[in-house]
């Protein structure tokens, strides 16, 4: 830790956190009516509490030395009164604007959740899902005291300091000006020490980002088999413990930064009334006006009770200041570009039958992953293909030939960046999400399941799905037999990205939950190129019934499983390099003839089944 850690330095304006307070400021405009309702509380809540001194004023200067006991108790059941109603209001103040505050916190995090929801592939690609995850978890939660509190510490500390201070001004004015004399400088010092903690702040998030980030990685159960494997457990507690180590630097940065300086402020301010009773003093003894007894203790009171509201409210601006760091991650998610949009007047299918258009479709990806101008050099260049309804198109090529590229273009993950894509003779741009998820169905090699039940993953595909439908999608997918065999049959949890099942099992899965979703149109990415030759004969038949009356087009590295396409494409480069039927192909003993020999001599790899 250096010593400079703890220092000062003061950072420069930051020129666009005005318009940043408004629009943290317009989230709260849809509760406008609770918080004036909270405003009222304060309000009479602060004025009730400031009238306390004026009673004890009351009781020290009439109601003791003329004997009035009735007076005294009138004055005493007030004060208790007083402390009951201003109890009372605290506590409701308190519920409506945490309420309020949640709604809020709710808002964000659905706003930032559909904002990613609809971001294209390319967004994650590029992006960590732990540094997503931090975003939603540890941003937003850092605010909960921000959103919660702060508006109603703010308007019920602001107004206890402007009441207590018109009611020292009505006791004696020249008390008042002793007492606020140093006020100016004590709000300048906390707005300094509030944009330190927000940069701070900021390396704190991005630390915490980080380790999220990290753990997501590594303790999933991908992350753990990688690592038991490689022998790398020890290396990768030593990495975290020095991600940990820069948070705790950090985290003691943050609570540190200023706190000097707000305890000075806080020794002054504690120290104030004796300063009151030493100038009251010394205006007595040289001559000045009187000051009675009750007067001064009413407002000694009143300046205590100026204490705690002043304070708060410094601390107030300090978190403000610290939050406006988290809210300027969250605005960053909120503000991304959305790639690929819905049009403003899309077109819906009602029934579609599935011819599949590539019109001279060109694809280049930017330095990020995502579509780029063209600039690059293109994936896909210059494609015309079409598939009938009901047909099939196989896509084979080497490694980086932009088969997959090409299949992600259909249901729109990525959109062209020259040509178009139809679907049944509309631009797949201009039809609506709803007909797109409707009409395509993906199957890819990396099979993802929810750590839920076998049912729940399969009625991801449709909702409202029954029992009966589940084990005849299971059925066709060649899997029900072995669900059936299960202690818990479709109740069985799948685990974390489905370990608890192979690779095959995984496969067929997946298929089924494609064909309960039963779309015309179905693209199978490199479905069963990770599987042994049995399982992948399994998984083959289950393909081979949910291809049954739809178009298909199938990205394929492993060619025994092509064979029956209505045509086959070779891609090489970008380009279609050769066309047409399996026999065809190969009498042409070209770039597809030599894809055959050379699979036929590579042993199928080995797996689970």
């Amino acid at each position: 830790m250096r010593p400079e850690d703890f220092g000062w330095t003061p950072p420069p304006p930051d020129p666009d956190q005005p318009r940043q307070i408004r629009r943290i400021l317009r989230l709260f405009r849809p509760y406008r009516g609770r918080l004036a309702l909270v405003g009222l509380l304060v309000a009479a809540s602060s004025l009730v509490s400031v009238a306390t001194p004026f009673l004890l004023k009351e009781i020290l200067d009439t109601a003791i030395p003329e004997g009035r006991t009735g007076l005294l108790s009138l004055l005493a059941l007030g004060m208790i009164l007083s402390a009951v109603v201003t109890s009372v209001f605290g506590v409701l103040q308190t519920l409506i604007s945490t309420t309020v505050g949640q709604r809020v916190m709710h808002d964000l995090r659905t706003a930032v959740y559909g904002r990613l929801q609809r971001m294209s592939l390319a967004f994650f690609t590029r992006t960590r899902t732990g540094e997503v995850q931090s975003r939603i978890a540890n941003d937003i939660g850092g605010m909960q005291a921000t959103v919660t509190s702060t508006a109603t510490s703010l308007v019920s500390n602001l107004t206890s300091v402007v009441a207590t201070i018109v009611a020292m001004l009505a006791l004696d004015w020249r008390l008042t000006v002793v007492s606020l004399a140093l006020l100016p400088l004590f709000v300048w010092i906390s707005r300094r020490v509030g944009r330190e903690r927000k940069k701070i702040a900021t390396q704190r998030q991005k630390q915490m980002a980080a380790m999220a980030a990290t753990v997501t990685e590594s303790l999933s159960v991908s992350g753990i088999l990688l690592g038991r494997t490689m022998g790398r457990g020890d290396s990768l507690t030593r990495n975290f413990a020095t991600e940990s180590e820069r948070l705790i630097d950090l985290e003691v940065r943050t609570n540190m930064a200023g706190r000097w300086r707000m305890s000075v402020i806080g020794i002054v301010m504690a120290a104030m009334p004796a300063v009151i009773y030493w100038a009251a003093g010394l205006a007595l003894h040289f001559g000045g006006p009187a000051i009675s007894l009750g007067t001064l203790v009413a407002f000694v009171s009143l300046q205590q009770g100026l204490f705690r509201p002043t304070v708060s409210l410094l601390s107030t601006g300090v978190q403000i200041q610290t939050s406006l760091a988290l809210f300027q991650r969250i605005f960053e998610y909120l503000d991304l570009p959305v790639d690929i949009e819905e049009p403003a007047e899309p077109v819906r299918l009602d029934t579609v039958k599935g011819e599949v258009r590539f019109e001279n479709v060109q694809f280049r990806y930017d330095a990020e992953g995502a579509a780029a101008e063209p600039a690059r050099a293109p994936v896909l260049d210059a494609v015309d293909l079409t598939v009938p309804a009901g047909g099939s198109l196989a896509v084979v090529g080497p490694t980086g030939s932009g088969k997959s590229t090409l299949s992600h273009l259909v249901p729109r993950l990525y959109d062209v960046t020259g040509g178009r894509v139809t679907l049944d003779g509309v631009d797949v741009r201009d039809l609506d999400f709803d007909t797109l998820a409707r009409a395509i169905g993906v199957v890819s090699q990396e099979t993802y399941l929810f750590h839920a039940s076998v049912a729940d993953n399969l009625r991801f595909a449709k909702p409202d799905a029954t029992d009966a439908e589940l084990h005849e999608a299971a059925r066709a997918a060649q899997i029900h037999d072995h669900i059936a065999s299960l202690p818990d049959g479709y109740d069985t949890v799948v685990g974390e990205r489905g370990h608890r099942f192979s690779g095959g099992e995984k496969q067929r899965l997946a298929i089924a939950r494609t064909i309960l979703r039963d779309p015309p149109v179905l693209i199978l990415d490199e479905a069963t190129s990770a599987l042994d030759t049995r399982t992948e004969h399994a998984v083959q038949r289950a393909v081979d019934a949910l291809s049954a009356n739809r178009t298909s087009i199938t990205i394929a590295h492993r060619l025994s499983t092509v064979r029956s396409a209505d045509e086959i494409v070779v891609l090489d480069s970008g380009r279609i390099a050769e066309r047409g039927p399996h026999e065809a192909l190969m009498k042409e003993n070209g770039r597809y003839a030599a894809l055959v020999r050379r699979d036929a001599r590579i042993e199928p790899p080995r797996g689970t089944g």
